[in-house]
């Protein structure tokens, strides 16, 4: 009898195990609209790849493009019992109190794409572009073209997001410096970096009669969306043209654009960070630790411009998203 109940309690614990591992690692991630951008497109899509069932997660999906509803999001997430919380955020600010709810809850915090500002004890890890360092490579191919004046037509993204505050924080430290540099017009394409928006501001400045010859675009999408106002009014553009186009997150077929002399420079901004965290999350789950990380707990992406004059085939098929 006794053997019977030993045999049944065995069972019983490799049940409940079995039904545990079924379940899978309750995850819930954050993120910004896919049509923002083919980055944006590109970013979802390895995350849902990779945050599958097969690969023994539980996962929850959440398309929030403001801060407001990611918030809102995340106190769910912490109220649902999840057990990792990944987040792509709308803004740079005002996550402190929600992260600490997740910290006291012992949710554990991924950001993933954008950083947040705040104590980095309040998340686990970063896996993040330095989008700082983006605007500082793009400032610095445009200084090395030495030309005599800069007339920029600066098109922000986000307002407040990490990718807009460290693109447009390099040219604009840069022009505060330089007599010869200068922000004629700029204007923003709104939380979903609207090509038409960006076209729209590119007319206003051209039948306003501004000169300009740079635009400098922080993404693809509105670099595409001047372009097309540049056509219109049969401005030249590229590497032979009478404007130099800049954009960012290396769409491939923005790349092909480059090659093909429209374009003359496109920053990289991997949107590839879900098999990293995927890896940091199994290392936790295993009993491990997170190796690598530096003073504010970040993972850095290793990023490159490409100018029209040497990028190959190759760097669009490796590099192309």
């Amino acid at each position: 009898m006794k053997k019977i109940l030993v045999l049944v309690l065995a069972l019983v614990m490799a049940l409940s195990c079995f039904g545990a591992l079924a379940e899978g690692i309750k995850v819930g991630i954050i993120n910004l609209d896919p049509s923002e951008s083919g980055y944006r497109e590109a970013n979802v899509r390895n995350l849902t790849e990779t945050f599958t069932a097969d690969n023994g997660y539980d996962a929850t999906f959440v398309t929030a493009p403001t801060a407001d509803k990611q918030l809102e999001a995340a106190k769910g997430f912490i109220t649902d019992g999840k057990q990792y919380i990944l987040v792509s955020a709308a803004e740079t600010t005002g996550w402190d109190e929600v992260l600490e709810e997740a910290k006291e809850a012992g949710v554990k915090v991924f950001l993933f794409d954008r950083m947040i500002e705040c104590d980095p004890s309040l998340y686990t890890a970063a896996v993040v572009s330095d989008m700082a360092k983006e605007g500082e490579t793009a400032v610095a191919w445009l200084e090395s073209l030495n030309l005599d004046e800069y007339k920029i037509l600066h098109i922000m993204g986000q307002m407040g997001s990490a990718a807009q505050v460290g693109r447009s924080g390099a040219l604009e430290e840069k022009c505060a410096a330089e007599e010869n540099w200068t922000i004629v017009a700029d204007g923003t394409g709104g939380d979903s970096w609207d090509p038409a928006e960006a076209r729209k501001i590119a007319e206003a400045a051209i039948n306003g009669g501004v000169e300009f010859n740079i635009v400098y675009a922080e993404n693809d999408g509105m670099a595409d969306g001047v372009v097309a106002a540049l056509d219109a009014a049969g401005i030249t553009h590229g590497v032979d043209g009478d404007v130099i186009i800049m954009g960012f997150d290396c769409n491939k077929w923005a790349l092909e654009k480059l090659l093909a002399g429209e374009w003359n420079y496109d920053g990289q901004c991997s949107p590839f960070q879900a098999t990293k965290i995927d890896e940091l999350i199994k290392t936790l789950e295993a009993g491990g630790e997170i190796e690598g990380l530096n003073e504010l707990n970040q993972i850095i992406s290793d990023e490159k411009g490409f100018d029209a004059k040497t990028i190959t085939q190759e760097d669009i098929d490796n590099y192309g998203l």
